[in-house]
């Protein structure tokens, strides 16, 4: 009995201890910034490497001109090697082309867990690809996450992206563009509240702004992060109260940014590092 009481009093000094060093109270990860490499599609891979490399980004989101599922194998592999020499780490990639046919989407997850993405962004156009995609996700347990454009889209309204999570594996689940978001009408935070935290598995970092034309269509055109329609201020809110921890990729659409994406990218990160600092 005195051995027992004695090895309490040593574990409640112990965690007496740690919570005086404020072990206990490490903070909660919180999301990260990331690159998807859409945003310098106007560079090879090697460029895309050094760009990250200077802007401090370690997570990137591949596009196929970057890092192609359809590649040799050895080529996936030096670049794979790569990556890591750097401490860069693709952890995603698309958004990536499906098919009705399983063996050719197989290709992406093999490429997948060649490189050791987690998850796959997709946007498939033909909602029978579904059954198939689903089968292959039960398969390889890696995530899909569904990819939304605007208005007039295969996923343009979220209540369409929310129908397929309510009816499928919850290993299948949102990319969601903050910036096509907003240019279909919707709230950004809202929209993460109605998908909730547990189904967003990654977003696109991004902003616009909406304006008709003069055939009166509403067109979107992009911003500097922070600076167009989305409600930000709202998102990283949610983002806070969820402990939501995914990546957040910087993105444009814009020719004009994509032509020297260094401004946009830098103002992106110190309006994430201000939105994630905010008690």
């Amino acid at each position: 009995m005195r051995y027992l009481s004695f090895l309490r009093a040593a574990a409640a000094a112990f965690v007496i201890s740690l919570a005086a060093s404020g072990v206990h109270a490490a903070p909660a990860a919180g999301p990260s910034l990331g690159l998807q490499t859409w945003t310098c599609r106007n560079m090879d891979f090697d460029q895309v490497v050094a760009f990250a490399r200077k802007h401090e980004i370690k997570y990137l989101q591949f596009i196929a001109k970057h890092f192609d599922p359809n590649a040799p194998k050895e080529e996936t592999l030096r670049k794979k090697a790569i990556l890591d020499q750097h401490g860069l780490v693709a952890y995603t990639f698309g958004v990536a082309g499906t098919s009705t046919d399983k063996e050719k989407n197989r290709k992406l997850f093999e490429f997948a867990k060649l490189i050791g993405a987690k998850v796959i962004v997709v946007e498939p156009k033909n909602m029978a690809e579904w059954d198939n995609l689903e089968a292959l996700v039960k398969e390889y347990d890696i995530r899909l996450a569904i990819h939304n454009h605007g208005k007039g889209t295969v996923y343009g309204d979220p209540a369409t992206v929310k129908k397929i999570l309510a009816e499928r594996d919850p290993r299948i689940g949102v990319c969601m563009d903050v910036g096509w978001v907003t240019a279909a009408g919707f709230d950004a935070a809202e929209t993460f509240r109605a998908y909730g935290a547990n189904r967003i598995f990654d977003m696109h970092f991004k902003d616009k702004v909406t304006a008709a034309a003069a055939d009166g269509k509403i067109v979107a055109t992009d911003t500097e992060i922070g600076k167009g329609k989305a409600n930000y201020a709202g998102l990283f809110a949610e983002i806070k109260k969820s402990g939501w921890s995914g990546v957040l990729a910087i993105e444009t659409d814009s020719k004009a940014f994509a032509e020297d994406p260094n401004r946009l990218v830098a103002e992106a990160k110190t309006f994430f590092a201000a939105q994630t600092a905010k008690k």
